[in-house]
């Protein structure tokens, strides 16, 4: 799916994301709600990036990236989480790419992520290579899902990775 958001584009610099677990629904401005396999998952666009709640088996999980003033943990490489029976995996790179790259892979990004039932990406006026867009998948007992926060104004591309899975019990012999 691929909405217009209507709001101004914001966070304008890939070095100002951050990252947070575990924080209350903000306000959003696309939503996709998805049913995978017993996982309940929304895909939440804001005016400053991305949002996802997951909820399975009683258990909940909300991840954010976004430029959200205080309380946020720069944007990590990588974590690894034990969330109650849940393990969480998180990584993120920033790609940086010459000015045609750039208008090419934010086309072939959106195109993959609107023709997806699983997708949804929304572009910000003034731009249009200034998106953000989210793909979420089930496979082999895991949630995931990727994002691409597009900066064509500074020519980067953050690309991040999250896999939630049920942790298996470890059995003593």
């Amino acid at each position: 799916m691929l909405t217009t958001l209507q709001t101004s584009y914001s966070d304008t610099r890939a070095a100002d994301l951050a990252w947070a677990l575990g924080r209350e629904p903000l306000p959003a401005l696309a939503v996709l709600d998805l049913e995978l396999g017993g996982a309940h998952l929304q895909l939440r666009l804001l005016g400053a990036s991305h949002q996802v709640l997951l909820e399975e088996d009683g258990g909940t999980c909300s991840e954010t990236v976004a430029c959200i003033p205080g309380g946020s943990t720069p944007l990590p490489l990588g974590v690894a989480k034990r969330l109650g029976d849940w393990e969480y995996e998180f990584a993120a790179r920033v790609e940086t790419l010459s000015a045609g790259s750039f208008a090419g892979r934010a086309q072939e990004l959106l195109a993959l992520v609107t023709d997806h039932p699983h997708g949804l990406a929304g572009t910000f006026p003034g731009s249009p290579h200034a998106f953000t867009a989210m793909l979420a998948q089930r496979s082999e007992g895991q949630v995931g899902w990727r994002t691409w926060h597009a900066y064509p104004q500074e020519g980067q591309l953050v690309v991040t990775r999250t896999r939630v899975r049920v942790r298996t019990p470890v059995v003593a012999l």
